[in-house]
Protein backbone atom coordinates (compact mmCIF):
# COMPACT_ATOMS: atom_id res chain seq x y z
CA UNK A 1 0.00 0.00 0.00
CA UNK A 2 1.26 3.62 -0.83
CA UNK A 3 1.36 6.24 1.44
CA UNK A 4 -0.47 9.04 -0.77
CA UNK A 5 -4.06 9.55 1.01
CA UNK A 6 -5.86 11.78 -1.07
CA UNK A 7 -8.94 13.73 0.41
CA UNK A 8 -12.64 12.70 -0.43
CA UNK A 9 -14.37 16.00 -1.10
CA UNK A 10 -17.00 16.71 1.20
CA UNK A 11 -21.08 16.88 0.46
CA UNK A 12 -20.25 20.89 -0.28
CA UNK A 13 -18.08 20.73 -2.89
CA UNK A 14 -18.92 21.20 -6.38
CA UNK A 15 -17.92 18.02 -7.81
CA UNK A 16 -20.83 16.96 -5.97
CA UNK A 17 -23.41 19.48 -6.35
CA UNK A 18 -25.00 16.99 -8.97
CA UNK A 19 -26.03 13.97 -7.21
CA UNK A 20 -25.64 10.70 -9.63
CA UNK A 21 -28.18 8.93 -7.43
CA UNK A 22 -32.45 9.31 -7.09
CA UNK A 23 -34.90 7.16 -5.34
CA UNK A 24 -34.59 4.19 -7.28
CA UNK A 25 -30.85 3.66 -6.12
CA UNK A 26 -31.29 0.89 -3.96
CA UNK A 27 -28.67 0.80 -1.07
CA UNK A 28 -28.52 -2.11 1.22
CA UNK A 29 -27.15 -1.67 5.00
CA UNK A 30 -25.80 -5.15 7.24
CA UNK A 31 -26.18 -4.48 10.81
CA UNK A 32 -27.94 -1.39 10.90
CA UNK A 33 -30.47 -1.68 13.92
CA UNK A 34 -27.81 0.45 15.81
CA UNK A 35 -24.51 2.33 15.44
CA UNK A 36 -22.43 3.06 12.40
CA UNK A 37 -25.02 0.98 10.45
CA UNK A 38 -27.85 2.61 11.66
CA UNK A 39 -25.94 6.01 11.05
CA UNK A 40 -26.19 4.99 7.69
CA UNK A 41 -29.12 3.99 7.03
CA UNK A 42 -30.49 7.25 8.24
CA UNK A 43 -28.24 9.39 6.39
CA UNK A 44 -28.64 7.60 3.28
CA UNK A 45 -32.57 7.78 3.86
CA UNK A 46 -31.88 11.87 4.19
CA UNK A 47 -30.53 11.80 0.80
CA UNK A 48 -33.08 9.76 -0.45
CA UNK A 49 -31.86 6.29 -1.73
CA UNK A 50 -34.33 3.79 -0.96
CA UNK A 51 -32.56 1.95 1.70
CA UNK A 52 -33.21 -1.80 2.79
CA UNK A 53 -31.74 -1.86 7.00
CA UNK A 54 -30.81 -5.32 8.25
CA UNK A 55 -30.46 -6.93 11.31
CA UNK A 56 -29.52 -10.11 12.74
CA UNK A 57 -32.74 -9.27 16.09
CA UNK A 58 -36.46 -9.12 14.29
CA UNK A 59 -37.38 -6.77 17.02
CA UNK A 60 -34.39 -4.39 17.20
CA UNK A 61 -34.39 -4.07 13.63
CA UNK A 62 -38.26 -2.78 13.71
CA UNK A 63 -37.65 -0.34 16.57
CA UNK A 64 -34.90 0.55 14.64
CA UNK A 65 -37.33 1.17 11.35
CA UNK A 66 -39.63 2.73 13.74
CA UNK A 67 -37.14 5.22 15.11
CA UNK A 68 -36.07 6.26 11.75
CA UNK A 69 -40.19 6.28 10.44
CA UNK A 70 -40.71 9.12 14.08
CA UNK A 71 -38.27 11.49 12.27
CA UNK A 72 -40.01 10.93 8.84
CA UNK A 73 -37.52 8.66 7.02
CA UNK A 74 -38.79 5.30 4.90
CA UNK A 75 -36.82 2.33 5.06
CA UNK A 76 -37.28 -1.15 4.04
CA UNK A 77 -36.94 -3.95 6.50
CA UNK A 78 -35.86 -7.91 6.48
CA UNK A 79 -34.11 -9.64 9.38
CA UNK A 80 -30.59 -10.74 7.94
CA UNK A 81 -27.60 -13.02 10.14
CA UNK A 82 -24.88 -12.97 7.62
CA UNK A 83 -23.23 -15.87 9.65
CA UNK A 84 -26.02 -17.81 8.83
CA UNK A 85 -26.53 -19.15 5.48
CA UNK A 86 -29.58 -20.07 5.71
CA UNK A 87 -30.80 -16.53 6.79
CA UNK A 88 -28.56 -15.30 3.46
CA UNK A 89 -30.59 -17.59 1.32
CA UNK A 90 -34.22 -16.13 2.80
CA UNK A 91 -32.84 -12.74 2.54
CA UNK A 92 -31.59 -13.23 -1.04
CA UNK A 93 -34.71 -14.48 -2.25
CA UNK A 94 -36.78 -11.71 -0.50
CA UNK A 95 -34.76 -8.96 -2.23
CA UNK A 96 -35.28 -11.13 -5.92
CA UNK A 97 -39.06 -10.65 -5.26
CA UNK A 98 -38.96 -6.84 -4.09
CA UNK A 99 -36.34 -4.94 -6.21
CA UNK A 100 -34.87 -5.15 -9.73
CA UNK A 101 -31.62 -4.50 -9.22
CA UNK A 102 -28.69 -3.49 -6.63
CA UNK A 103 -26.74 -0.07 -6.41
CA UNK A 104 -24.56 -0.08 -3.24
CA UNK A 105 -23.97 -2.69 -0.58
CA UNK A 106 -22.57 -1.55 2.51
CA UNK A 107 -21.23 -4.95 4.62
CA UNK A 108 -21.23 -3.27 7.79
CA UNK A 109 -22.61 -6.24 9.99
CA UNK A 110 -19.36 -7.23 12.58
CA UNK A 111 -19.00 -8.30 16.05
CA UNK A 112 -15.56 -8.60 18.11
CA UNK A 113 -15.32 -9.90 22.36
CA UNK A 114 -12.80 -7.94 22.83
CA UNK A 115 -12.51 -5.03 25.38
CA UNK A 116 -10.23 -1.80 24.29
CA UNK A 117 -6.41 -2.48 25.55
CA UNK A 118 -7.28 -6.61 25.66
CA UNK A 119 -6.61 -9.47 23.45
CA UNK A 120 -9.13 -12.42 23.17
CA UNK A 121 -8.97 -15.36 21.23
CA UNK A 122 -10.25 -18.11 22.75
CA UNK A 123 -11.83 -20.63 19.93
CA UNK A 124 -15.22 -20.05 20.77
CA UNK A 125 -14.80 -16.33 20.04
CA UNK A 126 -12.71 -16.88 17.13
CA UNK A 127 -15.42 -19.09 15.30
CA UNK A 128 -18.18 -16.76 15.55
CA UNK A 129 -16.21 -13.08 14.79
CA UNK A 130 -14.77 -15.00 11.63
CA UNK A 131 -18.08 -16.44 10.40
CA UNK A 132 -19.53 -13.02 11.01
CA UNK A 133 -16.71 -10.97 9.86
CA UNK A 134 -15.53 -12.69 6.47
CA UNK A 135 -17.17 -15.93 6.19
CA UNK A 136 -20.81 -14.47 6.27
CA UNK A 137 -20.01 -11.36 4.48
CA UNK A 138 -17.78 -12.89 1.66
CA UNK A 139 -21.15 -15.51 1.04
CA UNK A 140 -23.96 -12.39 1.20
CA UNK A 141 -21.69 -10.61 -1.44
CA UNK A 142 -21.07 -13.71 -3.34
CA UNK A 143 -24.69 -14.07 -3.21
CA UNK A 144 -25.90 -10.23 -4.05
CA UNK A 145 -23.23 -10.43 -6.97
CA UNK A 146 -25.98 -11.16 -9.72
CA UNK A 147 -28.56 -8.25 -8.88
CA UNK A 148 -26.09 -5.45 -9.21
CA UNK A 149 -26.37 -2.68 -12.13
CA UNK A 150 -22.85 -2.86 -13.11
CA UNK A 151 -23.36 0.79 -14.05
CA UNK A 152 -22.11 2.62 -11.14
CA UNK A 153 -22.02 0.01 -8.48
CA UNK A 154 -20.68 0.65 -5.15
CA UNK A 155 -19.93 -2.26 -2.46
CA UNK A 156 -18.03 -0.92 1.06
CA UNK A 157 -17.00 -3.41 2.91
CA UNK A 158 -16.63 -1.66 7.29
CA UNK A 159 -13.14 -2.84 8.19
CA UNK A 160 -10.03 -1.87 10.33
CA UNK A 161 -6.67 -0.70 10.53
CA UNK A 162 -5.78 -3.67 12.68
CA UNK A 163 -6.18 -5.99 9.42
CA UNK A 164 -3.96 -4.08 7.62
CA UNK A 165 -1.28 -7.01 6.51
CA UNK A 166 1.46 -4.52 6.43
CA UNK A 167 1.35 -2.98 10.05
CA UNK A 168 -0.04 -5.66 12.00
CA UNK A 169 1.13 -9.33 10.74
CA UNK A 170 4.36 -10.55 11.39
CA UNK A 171 4.24 -13.54 9.72
CA UNK A 172 6.43 -13.29 6.45
CA UNK A 173 5.26 -16.27 4.24
CA UNK A 174 1.22 -15.22 4.56
CA UNK A 175 2.61 -11.74 4.07
CA UNK A 176 4.34 -12.78 0.99
CA UNK A 177 0.96 -14.24 -0.06
CA UNK A 178 -1.18 -11.17 0.55
CA UNK A 179 1.37 -9.25 -0.68
CA UNK A 180 1.26 -10.78 -4.36
CA UNK A 181 -1.70 -9.06 -5.64
CA UNK A 182 -1.56 -10.42 -9.27
CA UNK A 183 -1.96 -13.95 -8.14
CA UNK A 184 -3.76 -13.41 -4.90
CA UNK A 185 -7.19 -16.13 -4.58
CA UNK A 186 -10.12 -16.13 -2.36
CA UNK A 187 -8.49 -19.46 -1.92
CA UNK A 188 -5.50 -18.72 -0.73
CA UNK A 189 -7.65 -16.08 1.33
CA UNK A 190 -10.00 -19.12 2.42
CA UNK A 191 -6.40 -21.44 3.62
CA UNK A 192 -4.76 -19.04 5.67
CA UNK A 193 -8.00 -17.76 7.87
CA UNK A 194 -8.20 -21.54 8.29
CA UNK A 195 -4.58 -22.05 9.55
CA UNK A 196 -5.62 -19.30 12.22
CA UNK A 197 -8.02 -21.05 13.37
CA UNK A 198 -5.88 -24.41 13.16
CA UNK A 199 -3.09 -22.54 15.45
CA UNK A 200 -5.66 -20.99 17.86
CA UNK A 201 -7.13 -24.58 18.48
CA UNK A 202 -3.75 -26.20 19.06
CA UNK A 203 -2.58 -23.17 21.17
CA UNK A 204 -0.40 -21.83 18.84
CA UNK A 205 -1.67 -18.91 17.64
CA UNK A 206 0.51 -16.42 19.61
CA UNK A 207 4.33 -17.48 18.17
CA UNK A 208 2.47 -17.67 14.63
CA UNK A 209 3.10 -14.21 13.52
CA UNK A 210 -1.05 -13.32 13.79
CA UNK A 211 -1.52 -9.62 15.00
CA UNK A 212 -1.19 -8.99 18.63
CA UNK A 213 -4.24 -6.97 19.37
CA UNK A 214 -8.08 -7.95 19.19
CA UNK A 215 -6.14 -11.43 17.42
CA UNK A 216 -9.80 -12.64 16.04
CA UNK A 217 -11.02 -9.32 15.11
CA UNK A 218 -8.01 -8.58 13.29
CA UNK A 219 -7.74 -11.68 11.66
CA UNK A 220 -11.06 -11.62 10.42
CA UNK A 221 -10.74 -7.71 9.08
CA UNK A 222 -7.52 -8.59 7.42
CA UNK A 223 -9.45 -11.53 5.54
CA UNK A 224 -11.85 -9.09 4.81
CA UNK A 225 -9.52 -6.32 3.18
CA UNK A 226 -8.23 -8.86 1.19
CA UNK A 227 -10.93 -10.53 -0.28
CA UNK A 228 -12.16 -6.47 -0.91
CA UNK A 229 -8.71 -6.85 -3.16
CA UNK A 230 -9.14 -9.97 -4.91
CA UNK A 231 -12.85 -8.89 -5.95
CA UNK A 232 -11.69 -4.94 -6.66
CA UNK A 233 -9.46 -6.50 -9.89
CA UNK A 234 -12.76 -8.86 -10.42
CA UNK A 235 -14.91 -6.57 -11.28
CA UNK A 236 -12.22 -3.70 -12.54
CA UNK A 237 -13.43 -1.77 -15.57
CA UNK A 238 -16.71 -3.87 -14.95
CA UNK A 239 -19.02 -1.19 -13.52
CA UNK A 240 -19.03 -2.48 -10.02
CA UNK A 241 -16.15 -0.71 -7.10
CA UNK A 242 -15.07 -3.00 -3.67
CA UNK A 243 -13.72 -0.27 -1.22
CA UNK A 244 -13.15 -0.73 2.66
CA UNK A 245 -13.92 1.66 4.95
CA UNK A 246 -12.11 2.09 8.91
CA UNK A 247 -14.78 4.12 10.57
CA UNK A 248 -12.14 5.13 13.45
CA UNK A 249 -12.31 5.11 17.01
CA UNK A 250 -16.01 5.30 16.74
CA UNK A 251 -18.34 5.35 19.99
CA UNK A 252 -20.72 1.97 19.89
CA UNK A 253 -21.29 -0.91 21.41
CA UNK A 254 -18.24 -2.84 20.33
CA UNK A 255 -16.43 0.19 21.88
CA UNK A 256 -17.95 0.26 25.20
CA UNK A 257 -19.38 3.55 24.15
CA UNK A 258 -15.38 5.38 23.59
CA UNK A 259 -14.06 6.88 21.05
CA UNK A 260 -13.52 9.87 19.53
CA UNK A 261 -16.26 10.83 17.17
CA UNK A 262 -20.23 9.42 17.23
CA UNK A 263 -21.26 6.81 14.86
CA UNK A 264 -23.55 9.93 13.11
CA UNK A 265 -19.78 11.39 12.25
CA UNK A 266 -18.04 7.74 11.11
CA UNK A 267 -21.47 7.23 8.89
CA UNK A 268 -21.12 10.88 7.60
CA UNK A 269 -17.82 10.32 6.25
CA UNK A 270 -18.41 6.72 5.25
CA UNK A 271 -21.61 7.70 2.79
CA UNK A 272 -19.27 10.39 1.53
CA UNK A 273 -17.16 7.53 0.01
CA UNK A 274 -19.83 5.53 -1.20
CA UNK A 275 -21.60 8.06 -3.15
CA UNK A 276 -18.55 9.71 -4.54
CA UNK A 277 -19.50 10.78 -8.42
CA UNK A 278 -18.34 8.50 -10.94
CA UNK A 279 -15.63 10.25 -11.65
CA UNK A 280 -13.86 10.44 -8.67
CA UNK A 281 -14.75 7.24 -8.14
CA UNK A 282 -11.88 4.18 -7.58
CA UNK A 283 -11.87 0.75 -6.62
CA UNK A 284 -9.60 -1.64 -4.45
CA UNK A 285 -8.90 1.05 -1.91
CA UNK A 286 -8.87 1.12 1.81
CA UNK A 287 -10.43 4.55 3.24
CA UNK A 288 -9.69 5.72 6.32
CA UNK A 289 -11.54 8.27 8.58
CA UNK A 290 -9.89 11.12 10.31
CA UNK A 291 -11.71 13.78 11.91
CA UNK A 292 -13.75 15.22 9.36
CA UNK A 293 -11.83 13.96 6.37
CA UNK A 294 -10.93 10.61 4.93
CA UNK A 295 -7.88 9.58 3.26
CA UNK A 296 -7.22 6.33 1.32
CA UNK A 297 -4.70 4.15 0.85
CA UNK A 298 -3.77 2.04 -1.83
Amino acid sequence: MSSKEPEIPSFSSPCLSSRWWSKDTVAIVTGANKGIGFALVKRFAELGLSVILTARDNGRGLEAVEALVAQGLHVHFFRLDVSDPASIQSFVSWFKDRFSALDILVNNAGVSFNEIGENCATMEHVETVVNTNFYGTKLLTESLLPFFRYSSSRILNISSRLGLFDQKLKNQKIKEILEDEERLSVEQIDSIVNLFLQNVKQGTWKTQGWPEVWTDYAVSKLALNAYSKVLAKRYQGRGLSVNCFCPGFTQTSMTRGKGTHSADDAAEIGARVALLPREDLSTGKFYIARSNVVCSKL
